[in-house]
């Protein structure tokens, strides 16, 4: 699981910084954007797969289980 997270970090970074790439180049602003809000969604994924529950479980540890 984590593997798969670390992934998903990681795309998200070359998505940002194609993202900026294209807006330096004059690239389509839509697509533009549309990159940004995917790299938002795919943290906001991370992060429910990674902070902790009230109880202080990890919602990734409990898969495991």
């Amino acid at each position: 699981m984590d593997m798969v997270l670390s992934l998903v970090m990681l795309a998200a970074l070359a998505l940002l910084a194609g993202a900026w790439f294209l807006h330096r180049r004059g690239g389509p602003r839509r697509q533009v954007i549309l990159m940004v809000v995917l790299v938002v969604i795919a943290a906001v994924n991370v992060a429910i797969w990674i902070v902790p529950t009230p109880d202080g479980r990890v919602p990734a540890e409990q898969v495991a289980e």
